[in-house]
């Protein structure tokens, strides 16, 4: 659903959406034969939302092509539900590249979400494709320090359930927050962030879709 004269104009239309979607979130699968990976990144510019969707070669992580998008921001900003600022502009990014990714990365989170539907969960979902929101700060849970090293994890919970992986990337870098989006098990969403990432704190899609969307939010 990404009509712009069927999107949600409010919080309770979208909470309704993301209540209904929620249940379509398959949590199983893994990353194997995946060799080609998008990373998504959203900008937005006063009122326009810039997007870029980076394609990257695994295991080298050469980037292949990158699609850039642009639509006007309909929805406001309210935490927990930037998903309906981002999902039209991502998506359009994203079904412009000239090759469909086998799996997809979304600088955002999944079912680390207070109703277990972030970003990363919808795009999944509409897309159908194997995804990983990979965040780069906590919205909700509860979590201790992962060990100094890179590969290094510690879980993300909210009361007892684990909703989460907080990844260490790099050597004494600041993690990253993992969480399923669609079509995988948590462990494959860390497996498949931690394969994506070179000598930066980012996985590499993410990176590059978040250095072309910022580039072009500012022109």
């Amino acid at each position: 659903m990404t009509d712009v004269a069927a999107w949600p104009q409010t919080v309770a239309e979208a909470r309704r959406l993301q209540q209904t979607l929620a249940p379509r979130v398959i949590r199983r699968g893994t990353a194997a034969g995946v060799t080609c990976v998008a990373g998504v990144d959203v900008h937005v510019r006063g009122e326009v939302a810039v997007a870029v969707a980076a394609l990257v070669e695994l295991p080298e992580l050469d980037l292949i092509e990158s699609a850039v998008a642009e639509r006007p921001v309909t929805f406001p900003y309210v935490p927990g539900y930037l998903a309906f600022r981002e999902v039209p502009v991502a998506l359009d990014a994203l079904r412009a590249l000239g090759r469909p990714p086998d799996a997809l990365l979304v600088d955002g989170h999944g079912l680390a979400h207070p109703r277990r539907f972030g970003l990363a969960c919808h795009l999944g979902v509409v897309m159908d494709l194997p995804t990983a929101g990979c965040a780069k700060s906590r919205l909700i849970g509860r979590h201790g320090a992962p060990a100094a090293t890179r590969g290094s994890t510690t879980a993300l919970r909210e009361g007892a359930q684990q909703i989460g992986t907080v990844l260490r990337t790099r050597d004494g870098v600041s993690p990253i927050f993992v969480s399923i989006g669609h079509r995988l098990t948590l462990r494959a969403a860390v497996s498949l962030a931690l394969s994506c990432t070179g000598r930066f704190r980012q996985p590499e899609p993410l990176r590059q879709a978040h250095q072309a969307a910022r580039a072009r939010a500012r022109k």
